[in-house]
Formats: C-alpha cells, structure tokens, sequence
C-alpha cells in the first residue's frame, strides 16, 4: 500500500525518512514542496535522486483535478467539481468577501444523512475523503485562481462528524506552518448533529466554529427534514452545543434554511428564540435553495424579515445569509448530481 504523503504529519513524514537512513532536514524539503503544491516528485528539484525514487515507490501525492469550472456572472462566486484519484467527484465553492476569499469544501463523496432539503444526500454516500483530498480541493483553487484563500468552511457535501477522524487530521494538517497555515479560528466545522462527536471534538479544545444545521426548533418539525434527530434529540443537540461552548469558548453559529409553511412562521421564531436563550449564538438564515426532487420553496422576504425580528427582540443575533452564486447553483450537491445524470461518476 502506498502511504498518502499529504495526509502526513511533519513528525510522521521525518520518521519514515529517517528510517530509511536519511536525515530530517529532508522531510522539511519534502514537506515544502507538497505546500507548494506540485504534483509529482519528480518536480521537487532539490530532493536527491535516490530518495525522489523511494518516494515514487512507497507514497503517492494525493490532488483533486478539475472537471468542471463554473464562474458566477454576478458576484464572482466560482463552483468546483473536482474529480479525485479514483474517479469520485467532490464540489468545492470559492466566494470572496471583503476580507478575503473563503472556501466551502467537501468531507466526503456524497452524504449519509438524508436530509430532505440537501441535494448531496440525494445522489447516495460513496466514501470518506482523506484528509490530503480535503486540502488538495483548497490547494488546487488557490493555484487555479491565483488567490489566497482564508477561511475555510467544511460545510460542502458529506457530514463532517462523520469523517471525525480525517476531519481532526485535515484540520491539524491545513492550520500547521509546514501546510497552509490556515489558523483554526478562520476554519468553520458544519454539522447537522452527531451528538457524541461535538463532545468529542469540543474536548480536543481546537477552537475552529461549530455551525450546527438546526432548521427547526422542535422534535417534530425537525425529525421530518432531518432523519439524524430521531437518534439525537433537539434537547440532546442543544446540551452538546452548550458544552462546545464551554469548553472551548467559541460562540456556536445555527444554520436555520427558511422553508415556506415548514418552519418560517411566527411560532417558529419564538420557539426558536426559546431554544436558544440558554447559550451566546448567532442564527443564520437561509432562504432554501430549490432542489430538484422536492416542493419546497424559501420563505418570503417578508417571512425572512420577521423572523429576524422575533429572534433579536429576543436578544438572539440573526442575520440572512446573502446569496452567493445563485446563477451557478453555488450550494454543494447539485452539480455533482448532474454530472452523474450525464454519466459520470
């Protein structure tokens, strides 16, 4: 089997040069070219023949090509399907805001969780990502596009939790000098609410935010989009975001996708602003993107408006998420669907 040399630590990548006899400065050289992004070993010009050949030999350089491109006419927005080593494709979203340019990646290759609003979940689940395939989707943007990209969010197809370990992995791998150097505040983790795994990474005290996929203030109403809340409780969901908090200090952020006559009324605010005033947090909301498959329609403008209101009367912070790439479908899942509709993998 061939070692996945981007999913390395520095300290892993030394030890198995080492033991091989050469000297650790080599791992430091080897580490450098991988953050420059190259593609082959044979690129790494400074790195002696010999090892270069046990390279080949014994690792491989994991990297997402693109398959499709898409730029957005209006604001910029650039949407990635990428196709990995084996032939499965991820999609990736590049938006840039004032202070930079941030990326929404993908964990895995499809999506276990069945929430009947999201366009990943139906297309089926294939596989975990790696953690190098999680960076390589970053890596592979900035040097197509020429930016540096500096937030990134894991809020792309899969479910993080999911993927704990290769998540814990990737996010160790990006914030650390001998990669990106992306700093763990700058890093946002989505999830729809794998209960024992936010207690879990809440106690790595890594201070990347938590964004939870609420969508619904009550059992009921959410256990009807969202298939997870029926093994992990809104109450349950809501005990384990109080410990993130606590634990590691960081404000947790509530996507809420507004969904007319589903969970957009009056009522629904309140309940929601009951919810939540146990804890700091910040709600964003989100007008549903249409999804092939369903009925469902974003709430009103003026639903969305008095939805804030409720919520901030409250004392909750809320805002509507501006819509970025509208006219490219920028929301991860349906560009992957399509292109498996026109054959693909």
């Amino acid at each position: 089997m061939l070692k996945d040399i981007k999913s390395l630590y520095l300290s892993e990548l030394e030890k198995l040069l080492a033991d091989e006899g050469y000297p650790k400065f080599r791992a430091g050289q080897v580490s450098l070219w991988l953050k420059k992004g190259v593609t082959s070993f044979d690129e790494m010009g400074n790195i002696p023949k010999d090892l270069r050949g046990y390279l080949k030999r014994s690792c491989y350089i994991s990297v997402a090509n693109i398959e499709k491109k898409l730029i957005s006419m209006y604001d910029g927005t650039v949407k990635y399907l990428f196709r990995l080593s084996d032939g499965e494709c991820v999609e990736s979203v590049v938006m840039k805001y004032i202070h930079g340019y941030s990326i929404c990646v993908s964990t895995q290759a499809g999506c276990k969780m069945g929430c009947s609003f999201c366009a990943t979940g139906r297309g089926g689940f294939a596989r975990n990502l790696t953690p190098s395939e999680i960076l390589s989707q970053i890596e592979t943007a900035q040097k197509d596009l020429n930016i540096r990209i500096s937030n990134v969010v894991l809020m792309g197809m899969g479910e993080p939790l999911d993927n704990f370990d290769n998540v814990v992995r990737f996010l160790k791998i990006v914030s650390s000098e001998e990669s990106l150097n992306i700093g763990l505040r700058h890093i946002t983790l989505s999830t729809c609410g794998i209960v024992p795994k936010i207690y879990e990474l809440a106690d790595l005290k890594m201070p990347v935010t938590l964004s939870v996929s609420l969508h619904a203030p009550d059992n009921e109403t959410r256990s009807k989009t969202m298939p997870i809340n029926r093994k992990y409780p809104v109450e349950q969901l809501i005990k384990a975001c109080i410990y993130y908090f606590n634990t590691t200090k960081r404000r947790v952020s509530f996507e809420y996708a507004m969904i007319e006559d589903v969970n957009d009324s009056a009522e629904n605010a309140k309940a929601l602003a009951n919810l939540l005033s146990v804890m700091p947090c910040h709600v964003n909301l989100i007008p549903v993107n249409s999804v092939k498959g369903t009925l469902y329609r974003k709430s009103s403008v003026k639903r969305q408006k008095a939805f804030v209101e409720i919520l901030e009367k409250r004392g909750i912070t809320a805002t509507v998420r501006r819509t970025l790439g509208s006219d490219i479908n920028a929301s991860c899942g349906q560009l992957r669907g399509k292109h498996k509709e026109e054959g693909g993998k």
